[in-house]
């Protein structure tokens, strides 16, 4: 009894000591973390070699942090000056990041590990940022540095993780610009690499370090194949004519000590060593040229196919025919720079063959890189048949059918029951004469005893553009599904809503220059003002002889008190410049060649807008991209640096010095 009493005892000691873990453990959920979260980058506590160090042999090189950290997306941050064409291995464990050069040690070289802000602590993600390790295989290390930015030519858009790189001029024979004679251009970014490198950053911004005194060029180079030299047109170059001799000099910035993420307890004076040039500008750009070829063939119906090219031409293929004849058997729509090229076969005869064979003789870039002839056999199949489109017409013939047939027996049965309630009203005016006479069955109608007309003729599917509410400087374009054969304007009528009636009013219709499908409508439009534009069935006829069905539209003009104006007056000499008015996804609204430096924007809807301008020194009308064998550089573009918020019934003037901000400064945000 006793032994028992002593268990009970001891069993209830362990019951009241579990549920107070339990408590506890309950209770830990909800505690506090410990303190407050931890913001402080990792740092680095030593190196081997030592940083700075000189007369290193080593390719091994080890960093110690204060705490654990981890390296993010090394292969795009990090970089190794001089470049690497063997690429480096790089690791991190622990405290501790490993670096293995496989590339054999230059004699009397800086070397500078660039890590910009890979380097982040393991637990809160701090970034140790604009972090470089140097070390010299030489008597000395070079410090200097250059940086500035990388902006595409054609958008001024920061471009990313493009490389820039540096040339030394008296490394070799360059080309340095002058005003007093031609000098051929070189050649260095295509068969020399770079001596030190960097990387662009998000905003397009590089710093290149260890560099030593001189003199330089400077280029970006968006290197596909990863040798460190320009070979393939696809890759996006910039390059300045602006010679580069770095130097430094003391300053003093200020720096914001914070109390916490929303206070701060003072702004201090910080010594510094500044290095120059840091306002490089280098404007990235595709040149044209890139390698022709053709890309593809196809034949998406059986009267039309399309040849596309990967690069433009200032001529036509040729197109001879194997298994028919190819001479004028074609309407060719073609687009403006002949790389896309569309083919509608006139002749029924032709496109009724299921399979095409063809050859296409165009121009195409060798090996070399030079544009030579060049023939191509091509099979083309219809992704639609002819027995597709047999079966097809087929089927819509009995769905017509079909309707027909079904209109046809509610016709009679109407004429049947409107004929039986006329019997029956006449026997009933007529007393009881006709009461016991009986009706004759009346036979039910049989398909087969109704005969089907022909389809409805099929109409041309054209296409105009919005008439409600459209603007005063514009006009009605007409998207043809094919090409037009005739036409016939007195099929159009055209006329003004004057009160309760219509007057008639002159216009213009006109094939767009340089479009095959493309028609546009042209008149005098007031604004505030209602007109008519009716078509008659058959005022177009396509190559196929179909027609044009009936239209009617009605083109309301809208008020000028809907519109907004715009002066825009340019200082400096831009006898050429291009002003874009431009929306927040950099998509062209509205376009003005500038005269005498303004350019006037009438009828602009509201909204915010932005402005472009393109230094078009070709005048040519459109902008240019660069070409380095040429040393040409792109055409310049200009962002003004801020927005406009243009209302209903406002009229602004604006007086714009494109180059009164400097260039990476100049796109707004938005």
């Amino acid at each position: 009894m006793m032994r028992f009493k002593m268990r009970t005892r001891h069993t209830k000691t362990l019951l009241s000591l579990l549920l107070l873990v339990l408590c506890v453990a309950c209770a830990n959920i909800g505690s506090p973390d410990g303190g407050p979260f931890d913001e402080t980058p990792p740092k680095v506590v030593s190196t081997s070699p030592k940083f700075g160090a000189t007369n290193t042999k080593s390719t091994k090189i080890v960093l110690e942090f204060d705490e654990n950290i981890k390296i993010t997306n090394a292969s795009e941050k990090v970089i190794v000056s001089p470049p690497q064409v063997e690429q480096p291995e790089i690791n991190a464990s622990g405290k501790t990041i490993t670096i293995e050069l496989l590339d054999s040690i230059k004699e009397g070289e800086t070397y500078t590990i660039d890590f910009a802000d890979a380097i982040e602590d393991n637990n809160e993600g701090n970034p140790l940022g604009d972090y470089a390790f140097s070390f010299s295989t030489g008597e000395c290390i070079d410090t200097m540095q250059i940086s500035g930015n990388v902006l595409n030519a054609s958008n001024l858009e920061p471009i990313k993780g493009i490389l820039v790189g540096v040339y030394s001029i008296d490394s070799v024979n360059t080309y340095i610009p002058t005003d007093t004679s031609a000098v051929n251009p070189d050649s260095l970014l295509r068969f020399k690499i770079f001596e030190r490198i960097s990387r662009t950053d998000s905003r397009g911004h590089f710093s290149i370090k260890g560099i030593a005194p001189g003199t330089y060029r400077v280029y970006a180079l968006q290197d596909q194949n990863q040798n460190y030299v320009f070979d393939q047109k696809s890759e996006m170059i910039a390059f300045v004519d602006r010679v580069v001799s770095p130097y430094s000099a003391p300053d003093v910035r200020q720096d914001t000590i914070w109390h916490d993420s929303i206070y701060y307890d003072s702004i201090v004076n910080v010594n510094y060593t500044h290095y120059y040039p840091d306002d490089i500008v280098l404007l990235a750009f595709n040149e044209t040229g890139q390698n022709r070829y053709l890309v593809k063939s196809e034949r998406p119906i059986l009267n039309q196919f399309s040849l596309f090219f990967s690069a433009p031409h200032d001529s036509l293929p040729e197109i001879k025919g194997l298994n028919f004849n190819a001479d004028d058997a074609f309407v060719v729509d073609k687009s403006e720079k002949n790389d896309t090229v569309n083919y509608w076969i006139r002749d029924s005869l032709v496109y009724n063959i299921d399979t095409l064979e063809l050859t296409v003789s165009y121009y195409a870039t060798d090996t070399l890189g030079v544009l030579v002839p060049r023939t191509d056999s091509l099979t083309l199949v219809s992704k639609l048949t002819k027995k597709r489109m047999q079966k097809e017409q087929e089927e819509a013939f009995e769905e017509w059918a079909k309707e027909y047939r079904e209109q046809y027996k509610r016709e009679q049965r109407e004429l049947e029951r409107a004929a039986e309630e006329a019997e029956e009203l006449a026997e009933a005016e007529g007393g009881d004469k006709g009461a016991n006479k009986k009706k004759a069955k009346k036979e039910k109608i049989k398909d087969e005893d109704i005969e089907i007309p022909p389809m409805p003729e099929e109409f041309m599917e054209m296409k105009l553009s919005n008439t409600s509410g459209m603007d005063p400087d514009k006009n009605v374009t007409f998207t043809m599904p094919e090409p037009i054969a005739s036409i016939d304007t007195s099929f159009i009528h055209f006329s003004e809503k004057v009160d309760t009636l219509l007057e008639p009013r002159p216009f213009l219709f006109r094939k767009v220059p340089g479009e095959e499908l493309l028609y546009r409508f042209y008149a005098e439009w007031e604004p505030d003002k209602k007109y008519e534009l009716r078509i008659d069935t058959g005022a177009f006829v396509n190559i196929y002889g179909k027609r044009s069905p009936e239209i009617k539209r009605e083109v309301s003009i809208k008020s000028l008190d809907a519109y907004s104006t715009f002066f825009v007056t340019l200082q400096g000499n831009y006898p050429n410049a291009i002003v874009q008015l431009i929306d927040g996804s950099d998509k062209v609204v509205r376009y003005e060649k500038a005269n005498n430096g303004k350019a006037d924007f009438y009828f602009v809807r509201p909204g915010t807008y932005y402005l472009r301008m393109i230094d078009d020194t070709n005048a040519n009308g459109e902008w240019d991209t660069g070409n380095y064998d040429e040393h040409l550089q792109p055409e310049n573009v200009y962002y003004y640096p801020g927005a406009f918020e243009l209302r209903a019934q406002w009229d602004i003037s604006q007086t714009w010095n494109p180059t009164a901000v400097a260039v990476p400064l100049q796109k707004p945000l938005k």
